[in-house]
């Protein structure tokens, strides 16, 4: 079974998903930036969320995990969640 580990960052707004992006892409630290600014609890450990299979995330969360390049950052990906900017760190399939 297919195994990913990511980060996220979680905001409420496309436009602060595509701010921080920008800073980022600029330089930024995706995980001071997520404990900045994540309103999920995983934002205190820098958006890490850990190892997890397929079918354990959202539909739209695992579409990019699972298809995506690893070490590189996605998004803005609209769940009903919000909006998050998604790196996925490693995986196995």
């Amino acid at each position: 079974m297919a195994r990913a580990s990511a980060r996220h960052i979680l905001v409420a707004t496309e436009d602060q998903c595509n701010d921080l992006k920008s800073k980022i892409e600029g330089g930024a630290s995706f995980a001071d930036m997520a404990k900045e600014h994540s309103q999920c609890p995983s934002g205190s450990r820098g958006g890490e969320l850990g190892e997890f299979g397929r079918g354990q995330m959202v539909p739209e969360f695992d579409k990019v995990v699972f298809s995506a390049p690893v070490n590189e950052v996605q998004g803005p990906v609209r769940t009903q969640f919000g909006y998050h900017l998604l790196e996925v760190t490693a995986r196995s399939e």
